[in-house]
């Protein structure tokens, strides 16, 4: 499953393709939405901060391509921390990059990180079938 996101003229740089800042921000879109439906909560995404993104660029994207999906899925879950695996394809399946990122559960109230609860390992892990 991905999100679908609409290529926008403002998305592209002076070589008319896609700017390469611009698929994080895709890739925040989707791993936004994939945080919310696996904690069953959108409000709780913002109890994480990303801690870390390795992307590779496999391929350009310009307005021709029209739309893209970005996908999020978990790789593995730490003490306090979510790591994904994350990909943009086009929409005939052509994969344009490939990323993984580090999410870090954040406490409210000191800005600090914390441990994962059992409720939140359940739910990511849930989130693998």
């Amino acid at each position: 499953m991905g999100k679908q996101i609409e290529i926008r003229w403002r998305d592209l740089d002076v070589y008319d393709h896609v700017n390469h800042v611009v698929f994080l921000t895709y890739l925040e879109e989707a791993r936004d939405e994939w945080l919310g439906r696996t904690l069953e909560n959108p409000s709780e995404v913002w109890g994480y901060v990303v801690a870390r993104v390795e992307i590779d660029y496999k391929r350009e994207l310009s307005l021709a391509d029209d739309v893209v999906i970005a996908r999020c899925d978990l790789d593995r879950i730490g003490i306090s921390s979510v790591h994904t695996l994350e990909e943009i394809v086009t929409r005939d399946g052509e994969r344009a990059a490939a990323a993984q990122a580090v999410l870090v559960a954040r406490d409210v109230d000191t800005g600090r990180s914390r441990p994962l609860t059992d409720v939140e390992r359940e739910l990511l892990e849930r989130s693998r079938r």
